[in-house]
Order: structure tokens, then sequence, then C-alpha cells
């Protein structure tokens, strides 16, 4: 598994409660430097799923990719980078002590607008599967990786359905990843309407504590409820990076439909019970026994 593009360092900061009371001043739990973002989420899925992953992404020369490197090199799983001129992605995640969140990205220019093909296709060539994180240096990608003959996924997060930046990634994959956050009752359409304009043979919506829903080429739609933790839900950060981790595990074995979406179920509700950490994420014996 190769998951090209998506890391990150956030800044979480535990609040009382969303949205924020109206004060100047707060005080609040120790504030959290922590390596995230999609790619970091997928990796501990896939890690703990005993799924060979690499990843690949451009990171800045200062002390946020220091410290995703060496992040990296002690959860054993190959990074390979390029310097990103504008440094490397973070956000600031406000947490509530129901897990749920809200972020702020940076929006500065981070990696370079083109990578060269050469210092990623070798991984591709590689990789039985690729997932392409939404960052724009990947969107130059996707043609080469579906040259190279991989099948791909990617996760268009809270799309909107209509923003035309996320369309060249729906298009492209084979398994498209989506939230009904910003969608609504809209969502299914939108399922349809992806399903109608690329190469994508299953598109899934999740949808929070309403679980998540599978549209299918073949016309098979699915609704699999949330499951609840085996713990209080603390963190909902990583918790949609787990799901696609959990679902892609059991896709690429050949597994139904109903049996993918269950895992990656299982998968997300677990990433919530926690900060996102190496030994947060369901591991491959506990998720067979889960699903059995």
């Amino acid at each position: 598994m190769l998951v090209l593009g998506g890391l990150g360092v956030d800044l979480v900061v535990r609040v009382p409660s969303l949205p924020l009371p109206s004060v100047d001043s707060a005080v609040v739990p120790p504030i959290e430097t922590r390596v995230a973002h999609p790619a970091t989420g997928l990796a501990l899925a896939f890690r703990a799923l005993s799924v060979p992953v690499v990843v690949f992404d451009a990171v800045g020369a200062d002390p946020e990719g220091a410290l995703v490197t060496s992040f990296f090199a002690s959860l054993g799983v190959p990074l390979h980078t390029v310097v990103a001129p504008g440094g490397t992605r973070r956000a600031v995640n406000l947490v509530e002590p129901g897990g749920r969140r809200l972020s702020f990205y940076d929006g500065r220019p981070s990696p370079p607008p083109v990578v060269p093909e050469s210092a990623y296709l070798p991984l591709v060539r590689e990789a039985r599967h690729v997932h392409v994180s939404i960052m724009d240096f990947a969107r130059h990608a996707l043609a080469p990786i579906r040259a190279a003959g991989v099948t791909l996924s990617t996760d268009l997060h809270d799309w909107d359905g209509v923003a035309e930046y996320h369309r060249d990634f729906a298009r492209a994959a084979d398994v498209v990843f989506l939230s009904t956050s910003a969608l609504g009752d809209r969502f299914e359409s939108t399922m349809r309407a992806i399903l109608a304009d690329g190469v994508v043979t299953v598109v899934v919506a999740t949808a929070g504590a309403d679980g998540a829903y599978l549209l299918t080429r073949a016309g098979t739609f699915l609704h699999q409820p949330a499951i609840p933790p085996q713990s209080p839900v603390v963190d909902t950060n990583g918790a949609g990076d787990a799901f696609a981790g959990g679902f892609l595990s059991r896709w690429l074995t050949g597994d139904p439909p109903e049996r993918c979406l269950l895992a990656g179920a299982l998968t997300g509700a677990q990433a919530c019970t926690g900060p996102l950490s190496p030994n947060l994420m369901l591991d491959r014996e506990t998720l067979f026994v889960s699903m059995s």
C-alpha cells in the first residue's frame, strides 16, 4: 500500500464546548503537538492491520518536518519525501469533550505545485494499491498512477459536491470516500454522480453517528449503522482515515462490500476512543474476531 500525500502536524486544543463561548481568554488542558492529517491516520491503520504501507509526501525543512520524519522512523513505516518550499502542512484542532472537532488548516502553499514523476513512480510500480490524498501536487500524479496499472483510491473528505478541484481525484479513483457533512440529503445523488463521471467501482460516504453508505457500479446500495466503540468517544481526529484503512484492508482481499463496510465501521469506531497514536488502532486479529 502506497499513501501519496496528506502528512501534517496538528496543534490540538481541548476546549469545553463547541461553538466556543464568547470570552477573551480561557485556561485549557495541556495543548498537544501531534503528527496527524490523513496520511498518518491511514498509515497507522494499515500498520495495525498488518498491511505493508509506504508513505510519500512533500514536507518542509522545518521543525514540523523533522517531527514527521522522526515519528515515522519510530513506527518503522517507510517514508519518502521531497522538500515543500512553503513548509510542512499544519492545523489547529479544537476538540470538545465528546470528541467533536473544529479544524483550522494553515492556508499557506506547502508542497511544490508539481513533484517530478521520478520521485514517486518507482514506489507506485512496487505497490499493489495507491491511496491519493487531495493535495495539489498529487493531482498531477493521478494520470501517471493510472498508467502504471495499479488500483487507486482517494478521500474527498467534506466535499460539497460542486467544487471542481475534487473532481479530478473522483474521476481517477477506483474507490472514492467522502463525508456527508457538507452534502446533507444530497449525499446519495452525489455518490451516483461520481459513479457516472469516472472509472470508480465503489463510492463510500461516511456519516458520523449515522454510519456509512456504499454504492457500487453494479447498483448495490448499502447502509452500515455506526458501531458504538468499546470505550467513550474522546477524539474523532483520524476516525475517517481509520475507516478508510479498515475498508481498504478488506477490499484488497476481495471481501464483499458489506464486509468491507463493517471493517471500516469497526476501525473507525475504535479510532474515536483516544488521541491519534500507534496503539489506538484496531489490530488485524481483533478486527477478525469483531467481524466474526
